[in-house]
């Protein structure tokens, strides 16, 4: 099968691909600090269990990363997938200024993907998400392999912010 017309393998970065602990504390302060929070995602370390996944997956699938990150954050993240050996693969990132939550935002995109090529699997962390696109036709697997994070929760869930 050429590269064209294999299926997707769609992979979340933050908690997925992406150890976030270390910049949490910036989403548990009033106010919340979003610049500071997005500006220290370069620094993020990667989860092995999730970067062995996608690996795996780019044998036979084409790997397309989706994100609730904010579009601003584009170079950032690509730089990040580039120093982690990560299959290259498209980014779709939250527009800057889209609110939805993460559940809205990320089964729209999954739909747009599907209409073109099958979606072998969406790995992600969030519970939430992860039932929307499991209640929409997608087979799922759930990142379960960072500390869960009530305050990135809250940010993808509520404030359509990651």
């Amino acid at each position: 099968m050429n590269q064209d017309n294999r299926p997707l393998a769609v992979f979340d970065l933050d908690n997925t691909l992406a150890a976030t602990a270390h910049r949490q504390h910036f989403l548990e302060r009033r106010p919340k600090d979003w610049n500071a929070f997005f500006a220290a995602a370069p620094d993020d370390p990667p989860l092995e269990e999730g970067v062995a996944l996608c690996r795996e997956a780019a044998g036979e699938c084409e790997v397309v990363y989706l994100t609730g990150r904010p579009e601003r954050c584009r170079r950032a993240t690509v730089d990040w997938l580039a120093e982690q050996g990560l299959p290259a693969g498209p980014v779709h990132m939250r527009r800057d200024r889209d609110f939805r939550p993460a559940r809205v935002t990320k089964v729209e995109i999954l739909r747009r993907l599907a209409a073109d090529r099958p979606v072998r699997m969406l790995v992600d962390d969030d519970a939430a998400v992860c039932d929307a696109a499991e209640a929409a036709g997608f087979t799922v697997v759930r990142a379960r392999w960072a500390t869960p994070s009530e305050a990135l929760r809250e940010a993808q869930e509520v404030e359509g912010r990651t």
